[in-house]
């Protein structure tokens, strides 16, 4: 099976592309595949079985999307996630919270403008994006509120008050 170059982290969020490294000498490297115990330094690798495909089709899934990045910050009553989603169609993005996480996805379509042999240089992101961030206290999902400005997503969550005390009037029935 022909081996893919395995993007870096850092591709995969930039939607940059390596064009290799010209200093790298094989040569040197060769002695250490003389050698093998069965593992790989590789975890992502895929070995050939009877679903390669579709193992193949995941990892190509999960290299593809990049994560977006976001600041997170607290107030006395609410949790703010923000993150820079310009260039997303609103149809294309899609919030969800629980009462201990968000999560934020969707899809950058790229410009036609240029084929892909006349760009000199490559650095948006263009394709799914996902991020999920683990909340640092309970939020009232029903009550949250998502705004989207000038490219800014924007998403307010008020925290449980888990101080709050009512007093019941006990009937008689």
């Amino acid at each position: 099976m022909a081996r893919r170059h395995k993007k870096s982290f850092f591709e995969r969020l930039t939607g940059s592309v390596s064009v290799g490294n010209d200093d790298y000498d094989q040569e040197s490297h060769d002695d250490y595949e003389e050698f093998d115990d069965g593992f790989t330094d590789e975890p992502d690798e895929i070995y050939e079985t009877e679903d390669w495909t579709a193992q193949e089709s995941q990892q190509e899934n999960f290299e593809d999307e990049g994560e977006l990045a976001v600041d997170v910050y607290e107030t006395t009553e609410h949790i703010i996630v923000q993150a820079m989603v310009a260039g997303v169609r609103p149809d294309h993005l899609d919030v969800s919270i629980t009462r201990e996480m968000c999560t934020i996805s969707g899809r950058r379509e790229a410009p036609q403008d240029a084929a892909n042999d006349d760009y000199l240089n490559r650095e948006l992101y263009w394709g799914s994006f996902s991020r999920s961030v683990v909340l640092p206290a309970e939020v009232e999902v029903e009550e949250s509120q998502a705004k989207e400005d000038h490219g800014l997503l924007t998403i307010k969550m008020p925290k449980i008050n888990k101080d709050q005390q009512t007093k019941l009037e006990v009937q008689v029935g």
